[in-house]
């Protein structure tokens, strides 16, 4: 059996991440999570006042080649971290504030541009899986396996509002399922790689699905292809 490139896109909140994480150990894959990676990003522009209460996306299109980023594995959680400059900013990255701001930084050209080639050069090999919003369109548009993950509004920000409450962070529902339809519509109408279904993308709605059916499904459906590789 080939190795294969597993592309999974969706919006925000669908449990792309977990589902991927999953998939990728279960097949012995490297996982990539773009979404970190446009975080990352996003942390350093509020860092430096570059988005935010203030707005100067120039000076943040010519900081990016200072930007440096690293997934590096953490072997207590079994899994990878994202570090930005060499600080690890796992938890700093998965906050509301960042929420609010990484679908506008990741509609920038240059940000993309710069975070397309790094992906590309991680899938040179195969044996990935990879989730984000533009992988199967964009980033890896040959790949074997390439699963566009959908659920309603109102169910991803009852899951991105359960989470927040267990890392701590004070959020109303309501806020939540603001950000969530917000950053559908920045991500769907963006001019530079759009969030959309790729035409061989399997769709797959998870709405009323627990997180074993939905492993389970995806599993069979990469076994089926690895199988003809």
């Amino acid at each position: 059996m080939g190795k294969i490139t597993i592309a999974i896109d969706g919006y925000s909140s669908t449990g792309k991440s977990t589902l991927a994480k999953r998939l990728a150990s279960a097949l012995n894959y490297v996982y990539v999570d773009t979404g970190a990676m446009y975080r990352a990003v996003t942390l350093f522009a509020l860092n430096h006042n570059y988005v935010g209460a203030t707005e100067d996306i120039p000076s943040l299109i010519a900081a990016l080649p200072n930007i440096q980023l690293k997934f590096v594995p953490n072997k207590t959680l079994g899994l990878s971290e994202m570090h930005l400059n060499g600080l690890n900013v796992e938890k700093e990255i998965r906050t509301m504030k960042v929420s609010e701001q990484v679908s506008k930084v990741a509609a920038i050209p240059e940000v993309r541009t710069k975070l397309v080639e790094m992906q590309q050069k991680m899938g040179d090999e195969k044996g990935i899986v990879m989730d984000g919003r533009d992988i199967g369109t964009v980033v890896f548009p040959n790949a074997e396996l390439k699963i566009f993950m959908t659920a309603s509004p109102e169910t991803r920000a009852t899951r991105r509002y359960k989470e927040l409450l267990d890392r701590g962070e004070a959020v109303s529902f309501e806020e939540v399922l603001e950000n969530v339809q917000k950053r559908d519509f920045i991500d769907s109408t963006r001019e530079t790689s759009p969030l959309r279904k790729a035409d061989d993308a399997i769709e797959f709605d998870n709405s009323d699905m627990g997180i074993e059916e939905q492993f389970e499904r995806m599993h069979n459906f990469a076994q089926r292809v690895i199988l003809k590789a």
